[in-house]
């Protein structure tokens, strides 16, 4: 039987504001990508949320990102390698601390929005992510893309790198995601996203934005929490998964 892990980013309103249903997304998943305060997300949003997490048994990663309240972290910059370096292990430390007092680890780490995206291609960043990762605890894996460079600068120092793929965000036939800038970026309908998402874990293959068939290596789905029915897109995918004899668990 195949079995994957499910996961969702987390935590991510700030103040009165609030983004998703953070409850309903961790009665489906299996682990958190939760904010750390530098994207989105405040302490007591944040310790609300490992509390939550740590309850239901849910895995909690750290999801660092850049220093971009204002853009929701999905805009670049061109920060030096040590300073992002230095960000990153704050923003894992800053977790670390609320998921103990909540009664639970951080068990991983997922780079978000724009930082994901830059570290792809971007080896002076990939390896200062991956450097602080391993700085903090070269014990943990990280959650990214097959094939970047952030993979390769993680399993140059001996961190455990963990493929995953993105149940509602459209592929290019070169395998990386269609920006979301661009038409059709982003899927909407459970049903459709569901299937696919079967498809990716049974046979690993996608169909990407041109019509054509690429193959995708996986370990987790991404279901983001803040689309538009993110609840209904993740229970369903769920349910297609276990229907098609899929189990679901968390790759940590």
């Amino acid at each position: 039987m195949a079995r994957i892990d499910l996961n969702a980013d987390l935590g991510e309103g700030f103040g009165v504001w609030r983004l998703g249903d953070d409850d309903a997304m961790l009665d489906i998943v299996t682990s958190a990508n939760v904010a750390c305060g530098f994207h989105a997300g405040d302490p007591s949003g944040l310790l609300r949320v490992c509390r939550s997490a740590a309850d239901r048994g849910v895995r909690i990663g750290a999801q660092v990102s850049y220093r971009d309240l204002a853009g929701f972290g999905r805009r670049f910059i061109d920060v030096a390698g040590e300073d992002l370096l230095a960000d990153v292990i704050y923003q894992i430390g800053a977790l670390q601390a609320l998921a103990q007092a909540a009664g639970s680890v951080v068990s991983y780490v997922k780079p978000h929005g724009a930082l994901y995206n830059t570290i792809v291609n971007n080896h002076e960043q990939a390896a200062a992510v991956a450097e602080a990762v391993d700085s903090v605890d070269a014990a943990l894996p990280v959650l990214g893309m097959t094939g970047s460079a952030f993979f390769e600068e993680a399993e140059r120092l001996g961190l455990r790198t963990v493929a995953e793929a993105f149940a509602d965000r459209a592929y290019r036939p070169d395998g990386s995601l269609v920006s979301r800038r661009e038409p059709n970026a982003v899927l909407h309908d459970p049903r459709t996203i569901a299937q696919r998402v079967v498809r990716m874990v049974s046979d690993g293959q996608v169909t990407a934005i041109d019509g054509t068939t690429i193959p995708i290596s996986l370990k987790s789905i991404c279901v983001h929490g803040d689309s538009p029915g993110a609840v209904d897109i993740a229970r369903t995918v769920r349910a297609e998964l276990e229907a098609a004899g899929v189990e679901l668990g968390a790759f940590c």
